[in-house]
């Protein structure tokens, strides 16, 4: 791998760098560096992990001059609130020994705040998307020198919807700019928007998405009901030295909260909770004490934790099978980062085993399946969206599909008539062989001329 100390770097860059204790480069840095030092348009796709920030920074740092001006230079647009704080501290830390003037403007805070904060100036914007966008629209940032705009886990930002407000983003840019992209999957939509704004660009590809670590230890456990894998989960848990930093991954905000409320009672404040229906500052203070160790159990939902840089976690645990493998991968790369081991329990039931598949399809190898423990109680309860489907069975207004009796016919054709517009005229001048308006005195009026 190549050291960072043979890329000619300017000397207060490389400083920051190895208080960060930073020597060699990842793949992904490697690469970056030379393409997007040249000024072309770049679009990176690695997996979760990988060093994608400094990959992008540091070509970005290392030619970015010293400047009085108060409109930024560089705009960076990352999907979520924790990832604007998360990458802030990042670029700070980087460019600690240079003279670059550094914020973040995110939903949730006073936008006033920020309008004042960007008055004063700053030569990297890191910032949401809904956020700039409302910035923009009030006319309290200037994007005409933005000269280089990178979007991270552009994924992610078009799965919120924000396309809008990126294509309004855009079309507040200056025309001759260089934009970089990176993301940990390409999809129909990204490649959509690429066509749209990029122009002629580098691509550089690490690690498929499907590509497993290797650092990486995978299981599964086959589960009846969500009931059971949360009482699997707290046997699991009650090993505090062995699951000493977890992040269980949930699939929506209802679940969190649900499984929030079963384990509360059980470990209090070794259990933090980080979804979009908090407050910004518990969802801060849950990154926070969990980061800090303070709390040994983080629930999260995919889109809370994609790019967090969550340090030494030992398990990541899926409550559910995701629906869409490419985002098991993202769930498990939060563990085995820098080198470390990791490991990742997969909980599955009868209904989740296709989804399952899938993923192991993805990834072109198996996970090994480990049977319930004896000490884990099985449990009769099912959540509402387990309950059996409840069908009014003589409700008039109600037909059920597999149930239609021998009394059920179709509709006749003359009844299945739709609104066709225009093409009703011509409809019946077939039928009648003659304009049904021929006896219209205006209608004659109007051929007469």
């Amino acid at each position: 791998m190549k050291a960072f100390t043979d890329l000619n770097l300017k000397t207060p860059l490389l400083n920051g760098l190895v208080d960060l204790g930073f020597e060699t480069m990842t793949p992904i840095q490697e690469e970056a560096f030379p393409v997007i030092l040249s000024g072309r348009d770049t679009i990176g796709i690695a997996q979760t992990g990988t060093g994608k920030t400094l990959g992008y920074m540091l070509p970005l740092l290392h030619e970015l001059q010293y400047s009085e001006s108060l409109d930024p230079r560089v705009l960076i647009l990352v999907p979520t609130r924790e990832l604007v704080v998360q990458v802030v501290e990042q670029v700070e830390s980087y460019a600690k020994y240079i003279n670059t003037r550094v914020l973040g403007v995110y939903g949730g805070t006073n936008i006033n705040t920020q309008k004042k904060a960007l008055a004063e100036g700053c030569d990297i914007l890191i910032a949401t998307p809904g956020r700039l966008y409302d910035l923009t629209v009030a006319q309290s940032v200037k994007l005409k020198y933005c000269k280089k705009v990178v979007i991270d886990e552009v994924d992610v930002m078009l799965d919120l919807g924000f396309r809008f407000q990126l294509t309004n983003i855009f079309d507040h840019l200056p025309t001759r700019r260089q934009n970089i992209m990176f993301s940990a999957t390409m999809t129909d939509q990204i490649e959509e928007f690429i066509k749209s704004y990029f122009y002629n660009p580098e691509k550089i590809s690490i690690a498929v998405s499907g590509t497993p670590l290797e650092n990486i230890d995978q299981y599964c456990y086959p589960v009846p009901n969500y009931y059971t894998k949360a009482n699997l989960l707290m046997h699991l848990l009650s090993n505090a030295q062995e699951y000493s930093k977890v992040l269980v991954f949930v699939e929506t905000k209802k679940s969190a909260d649900r499984l929030q409320e079963i384990l509360s009672p059980h470990y209090g404040s070794e259990l933090a909770v980080i979804h979009s229906n908090k407050t910004q500052n518990y969802r801060l203070r849950s990154i926070e004490l969990f980061d800090g160790g303070d709390a040994r159990i983080l629930i999260a939902t995919d889109v809370m934790a994609r790019g967090l840089d969550l340090d030494k976690i030992t398990h990541v645990i899926n409550m559910d099978t995701p629906k869409f493998p490419e985002n098991y991968m993202h769930r498990i790369g939060r563990t085995g980062r820098a080198d470390e081991k990791g490991t990742s329990l997969l909980f599955y039931t009868e209904q989740e085993e296709e989804y399952k598949r899938q993923i192991e399809s993805l990834m072109s190898q198996e996970i090994p399946v480990i049977s319930l423990p004896e000490e884990v109680e099985i449990s009769k309860q099912k959540t509402p969206e387990e309950q059996p489907r409840v069908v009014e069975r003589y409700n008039p207004h109600t037909v059920i599909e597999d149930e239609k009796g021998a009394s059920f016919h179709e509709k006749k054709d003359k009844n299945k008539k739709t609104n066709q517009g225009g093409s009703y005229r011509r409809e019946i001048a077939k039928k009648y062989k003659k304009p049904k308006t021929r006896g219209d005195k205006n209608y004659n009026r109007r051929n007469k001329k």
